[in-house]
């Protein structure tokens, strides 16, 4: 049912006189008496009588306002939700993200996320970049954010770097030193992440790039694992900076740096399908809000 049918049927039943009606509703009143009487015949029922003092509701008429009134405003406040959702402002955030990624970067990015949109609902899935870089693909979310992964279908864009560095504990022999020689690097225990993680992989080219043959690994596959343990002086590791930022600023965790090694970073970056055309609603609110770099 159009809705100017229903906006006429209520502003003559309020006003009672055609001519007032159709003026508050700009339009004339021919225009007005054709959409009175298309709804009367789509209801099958006469909703005024016509007398010389104005249009009086009959009991059908009357019967029918409240219902005409509150799919008048179901129809708006619908218009009102799609108006929002195309904005940002209402809808669904489906993101899917790393395990790190999930528990140190996009905490602070959802933090101002909702602040600015609180009618968004947003769920969060986690897994592997690879298994996130599937959840694109097959539009389980809509975006996802992990390591770079070069795929055809997939558009991506980089948010941040995240810098690897060596993590040991407090009272270790490297807390102590100014820097340390990656040489020394042999004689320790390495906390290592399992094999299908990147960060093991970097690490491991790390070493190799260095010519370090390290004499004993412990493999967990949890960063949080990994710190506790370097906290019980359990062996050393190399973890993102945004996973030990805080640990190391309360002086529960020490930063050693090396000489003249180089930088082990990686880069975090947003994902969508290339083929559902461009961002929008609340992906896009989402998509610009990662784009702004974080304080």
């Amino acid at each position: 049912m159009q809705t100017e049918l229903l906006e006429g049927f209520l502003e003559v039943a309020e006003r009672g006189n055609l001519s007032h009606a159709a003026k508050a509703l700009y339009v004339n009143q021919p225009t007005l008496t054709a959409r009175l009487q298309t709804l009367e015949r789509t209801l099958g029922q006469q909703l005024f009588q016509r007398t010389r003092r104005g249009m009086r509701l009959t009991e059908s008429g009357r019967a029918f306002v409240p219902y005409a009134q509150r799919a008048l405003r179901a129809i708006r406040d619908g218009q009102q939700a799609v108006d929002d959702s195309k904005s940002g402002d209402l809808g669904r955030l489906l993101i899917g993200a790393a395990p790190a990624v999930s528990t140190y970067t996009l905490p602070d990015y959802l933090q101002r996320f909702v602040a600015s949109r609180p009618g968004v609902k947003i769920a969060v899935r986690t897994g592997h970049s690879e298994d996130v870089i599937g959840m694109v693909l097959r539009e389980e979310v809509q975006l996802g954010l992990m390591r770079a992964i070069a795929h055809p279908d997939v558009d991506s864009w980089p948010i941040q770097e995240e810098e690897l560095v060596l993590i040991v504990p407090r009272r270790h022999r490297f807390a102590t030193r100014r820097i340390v020689k990656p040489a020394e690097l042999a004689d320790e225990m390495m906390i290592l992440f399992d094999r299908t993680s990147s960060y093991y992989e970097l690490t491991q080219a790390f070493f190799l790039r260095l010519g370090i043959v390290v004499g004993g690994m412990m493999e967990l596959d949890s960063i949080e694992a990994a710190k506790r343990m370097i906290e019980r002086g359990l062996g050393i590791a190399f973890l993102p900076w945004s996973a030990v930022k805080r640990d190391v600023t309360t002086r529960v965790l020490h930063r050693a740096k090396l000489a003249g090694a180089p930088r082990v970073t990686q880069t975090i970056v947003v994902a969508r399908r290339r083929d559902i055309g461009p961002p929008s609603g609340a992906a896009a609110a989402f998509l610009a809000l990662l784009r702004k770099p974080l304080n």
